[in-house]
């Protein structure tokens, strides 16, 4: 019995050992199946680097990236995910995929960064951390087959080893771009080619100077420092400029750099910083701002300064006065600036840009204007005695006054019209309140068939999309379309309404931003973020979900009427958003369909629109089921029709699951296969059902969503009948028969043409 004991015990311990070396040897790679997360990292073989998730000071975001070992201020030489940051690196991985693919997932598991790398075979790749602190993708056999290194793709920082010139690996220059800020790696306003280093790398040896680097730091300066591995303090090697104030932009715009003072940047005279609490936390790079609008007057003063560049706008003068041309600035409004040269040519600038100051007030080389603060006490004393000679018109005034009152009151009460009853749940914004969050509409991110959508920012950091509608008869009819359903309702799947403007001439409305934007830009664009099966299902359950809703739990009963992806958005947990309800149509429940003009979007319409007959909720089924084909086919469904009807993928897709073929051939070739088969067979079969040419057929989206959960059962569906007319049209010919379905009488010929006409997109326009 002892020695079964003991042999058991034996046997454990070299186990253990085993194991406990294994990890040793391996704790500066990455196999295929393994992963990083929250405070896991790996170290290169000497322990100089060490590769993990870091959070910069006081940031909430958190990074990928390599720094040095064993430093009591973490000296960051590389960062992966420099643009998209995560929250909670616990719940975050990074992980190499057996096609040689390292991905960094969310805690919704949702690729936010990878190195877009692949193998020759899958399982054939490894990564490590080497110790020059570069990190490599290799052949698991052959580490000289480099797949990927992070010394191809440098952040802030060159170290020895890469390429400081032009790299032959990726056909094109080595730069540095800086952090943005102090505690913020995204890329900032400086960067910096490699093949023009001041100074030379090769009088400063490996063996003199070990853990050499070369950093651009967030101000614009780039020093080369090392640092002996037996102590952690640095030694500055070289900074060039050595003069923080000769980096041009270091202080912002309207702003002196001075390196002799305590605080290095302030702002000229008459100027404020733009963003005080930065400045107070030593970022000045938001630069200054007028304290007093410019306001065109003969008493404005001029401040010299020195600049790098003079504007580019402006009128010259020859044979005059310095002192004539000022005088030419003064009493020309447009002017901001003007030169001189005591040759007598003179320079008046007309613009309205930025200025950066080149270094200090010590030369002179441009005079700018600025408006004198008593000038500007005067000027309001001068307005003041406007207003008593206003009040003696104040009679007049009044008349005029209330008769434009009047005519506002009834304009008002027009164009709220309907929406009365929303206007307690949905803010009226002013318009100069979305200029002002969208920095008068100058980021625009998208448009459509009834206007433009433009990112605002409320306060508070508040992120929203603004929607303009073009004109105030169609855009009219759209507004109050979304406004009456969409801006009512709420529902998680549907995109969040905060509310509108209802201007005189111009119509807004201001939903939540999306920052993944939509569906069609991620699944059928040049994305390089792929969707994997779990998310594209996610998707397809959300949107089964909102659709759900819209039919059977709100109080009218609303049709969508343009189901596709492009009106599919998706937040920043990939949850989706169904949009766009300017063609949404309301249907009492008393009534089980309505009569309406064909709206939609041609190749997600359903049958019935082409016969004329009233519709009901089973038309966007229809439009659901052929979007479900392209969520699992990742392709436009019309596209593989010009190859002939039988590569016609909603043909394809029918017939494979009618008689029980492989449908793993159906799925996007991008995800190799990687799909739930139980999620992918219902799936197939719900699409389906949903194209069925007779809507009594098709199922409700109630039924959809229970069938996607799991919760009910499901039949293998027949061809749909339009599809077996097409197969035989292409195949045998058309005859002219006429055959009956539950959405009216249609000729062969009829239905492959109209269907036809869908899928090539050429020959039927929706009626908005």
């Amino acid at each position: 019995m002892d020695t079964k004991i003991l042999l058991c015990y034996t046997l454990r311990f070299l186990l253990c050992c085993t194991f406990i070396a294994c990890i040793s040897m391996a704790s500066h790679t990455i196999s295929p199946g393994q992963s990083l997360s929250g405070a896991r990292t790996i170290t290169s073989p000497s322990g100089a680097f060490e590769l993990g998730f870091f959070t910069p000071g006081n940031s909430r975001n958190s990074y990928v990236g390599i720094w040095y070992t064993n430093e009591t201020i973490k000296t960051v030489v590389w960062v992966a995910n420099r643009e998209q940051p995560v929250s909670e690196p616990k719940l975050s991985v990074l992980a190499l995929v057996e096609n040689g693919n390292l991905i960094l997932s969310s805690p919704s598991e949702v690729a936010v960064w990878s190195t877009n790398s692949r193998s020759r075979v899958s399982n054939s790749s490894v990564a490590k951390l080497l110790d020059n602190g570069n990190f490599v993708i290799t052949d698991a056999f052959d580490s000289s087959v480099v797949i990927w290194q992070s010394f191809d793709h440098l952040s802030d920082t060159w170290l020895p080893g890469a390429e400081h010139g032009y790299n032959n690996r990726t056909k094109r220059k080595q730069v540095l771009t800086s952090w943005r800020t102090l505690q913020n790696p995204a890329p900032g306003p400086f960067s910096f080619d490699l093949d023009k280093l001041p100074f030379n790398l090769s009088h400063y040896p490996d063996d003199f100077y070990p853990f050499r680097k070369v950093t651009l730091e967030s101000n614009g300066q780039l020093d080369f420092s090392a640092r002996d591995p037996d102590d952690e303090e640095r030694v500055y090697l070289s900074v060039e400029p050595l003069d923080e104030c000769a980096v041009q932009g270091s202080c912002g715009v309207f702003s002196i750099c001075n390196g002799q003072n305590y605080v290095r940047c302030g702002c000229l005279e008459g100027f404020k910083p733009k963003v005080r609490e930065n400045w107070e936390l030593g970022d000045f790079s938001d630069g200054c701002v007028r304290k007093i609008p410019f306001h065109c007057s003969p008493g404005d003063l001029f401040r010299s300064i020195a600049v790098d560049e003079y504007p580019k706008n402006f009128k010259e003068i020859f044979d005059v006065s310095i002192d004539q041309c000022r005088l030419e600035c003064l009493i020309n409004c447009s002017c901001i600036a003007f030169s001189y040269n005591f040759s007598g040519s003179c320079r008046v600038y007309m613009w309205t840009g930025d200025l950066y100051i080149s270094h200090s007030l010590d030369s002179i080389g441009l005079h700018l204007r600025i408006v004198d603060s008593k000038n500007e006490t005067t000027r309001k004393a001068t307005r003041k005695s406007t207003w008593i000679v206003i009040g003696v018109l104040a009679g007049l005034f009044s008349i005029l006054s209330s008769t434009f009152l009047v005519m506002i009151f009834f304009r008002r009460r027009w164009s709220a019209g309907a929406l009365a009853t929303t206007e307690d749940s949905l803010v009226l914004y002013k318009h100069r309140d979305l200029r002002r969050a969208t920095k008068n509409f100058s980021q625009k991110l998208g448009e459509g068939a009834f206007g433009f959508v433009f990112k605002g920012m409320l306060p508070h950091s508040t992120a929203i999309a603004v929607k303009e509608l073009k004109s105030m008869n169609q855009g009219e009819k759209q507004f109050r379309a979304e406004v009456g359903t969409i801006g009512v309702i709420q529902h998680i799947n549907l995109i969040r309404m905060r509310g509108f403007c209802a201007n005189a001439s111009k119509r807004f409305l201001v939903y939540d931003y999306m920052p993944n934007g939509s569906l069609q830009s991620l699944l059928l664009g040049n994305n390089p973020i792929m969707l994997d099966w779990k998310a594209r299902y996610h998707i397809a359950v959300g949107t089964a979900r909102g659709l759900a809703y819209l039919h059977d739990e709100c109080r009218d009963c609303i049709i969508h009427c343009d189901v596709k992806p492009e009106n599919i958005l998706l937040d920043s947990e990939y949850s989706p958003k169904l949009a766009d309800f300017g063609l949404a149509k309301l249907l009492g429940r008393h009534h089980s369909r309505v009569l309406t003009t064909m709206r939609g979007t041609v190749g997600y319409l359903a049958p019935e629109w082409f016969s004329g007959e009233a519709i009901t909720p089973k038309a966007d089924v229809f439009s659901y089921g052929m979007l479900l084909i392209e969520v699992i086919s990742g392709r436009r469904n019309r596209e593989g029709l010009d190859d002939g009807v039988e590569n016609f993928r909603p043909i394809r897709l029918t017939n494979a699951v009618n008689k029980g073929q492989d449908l793993f051939a159906l799925l996007d070739c991008r995800l190799e296969g990687q799909a739930d088969g139980d999620e992918l067979s219902r799936a197939c079969k719900v699409a389906c059902w949903c194209i069925q040419e007779a809507e009594k057929d098709r199922p409700t989206m109630k039924q959809v969503v229970q069938i996607l959960e799991g919760v009910s059962d499901i039949g293998v569906p027949p061809v749909p009948q339009f599809l077996q007319r097409l197969i035989g049209g292409s195949s045998e010919g058309i005859n002219n028969q006429e055959t009956t379905s539950g959405s009216g009488s249609w000729s062969c010929s009829d239905v492959q043409s109209a269907f036809q006409a869908q899928v090539s997109n050429c020959a039927f326009q929706p009626n908005h």
